[in-house]
């Protein structure tokens, strides 16, 4: 192993760093449904606070389907807004699930994600079609959801709770997202962090497992 780190837990985010994530897919398939007049409300919809509370679980589906035709003023069905919404999400490949198995003989491994319902849906049923997998839970030790948790990274709540959830102090865990202020909210609490930039860095992180 190229790094080998001094921690017992290892915690992965999820989108750019063990799923693929195309967010200009998604906003181009969704312009493509409005008139031009409604194009300016595109690009800031994933920082809309309907978004936000979905994240934190402060809205279930039917009343976050309902706030996103609302933003947009459009009809769609609950079909419609799913398929939209899923749209930035790709593939996951598999050779991040084999090297989060190999260090799972070494280390205790998780997932931390901002995340909702609809997405995890529709992860779980690529899992199923693409590796015969229910969901993470068989092959992670830990599963933190955003939306269950009831709170949302980067802010140091989430960590501490993670830690409490863990049972653990700080340093004992390593944390890969893709976004600074991510990194950067955990390393605020003492957690070891590191940013993901691209496809290659847990490979060139890790090395050979």
């Amino acid at each position: 192993m190229k790094n080998s780190p001094d921690v017992d837990f290892i915690i992965f985010d999820l989108g750019n760093v063990l799923i693929d994530i195309d967010y200009q897919r998604s906003l181009s398939l969704i312009k493509a449904e409005l008139p031009i007049t409604l194009h300016h409300r595109v690009d800031g919809c994933y920082a809309a606070e309907f978004h936000k509370a979905y994240e934190r679980g402060e809205l279930d589906s039917p009343a976050f389907r309902d706030a996103f035709r609302d933003y947009f003023e459009q009809t769609w069905s609950d079909s419609k807004v799913d398929f939209l919404w899923n749209s930035l999400l790709g593939s996951v490949p598999a050779y991040r699930l084999e090297l989060v198995r190999k260090l799972k003989g070494r280390y205790q491994v998780g997932i931390l994600s901002n995340t909702n319902e609809i997405h995890i849906d529709a992860v779980y049923a690529q899992l199923q079609s693409q590796h015969g997998m229910d969901s993470f839970d068989g092959l992670f030790d830990w599963v933190f959801y955003s939306h269950e948790m009831g709170l949302a990274k980067p802010y140091q709540e989430i960590y501490r709770q993670l830690l409490l959830e863990l049972g653990t102090t700080a340093d004992r865990v390593l944390f890969f997202d893709d976004l600074q202020a991510n990194v950067a909210g955990a390393k605020a609490v003492g957690i070891q962090a590191v940013q993901v930039t691209g496809p290659a860095t847990l490979l060139d992180f890790f090395g050979d497992v």
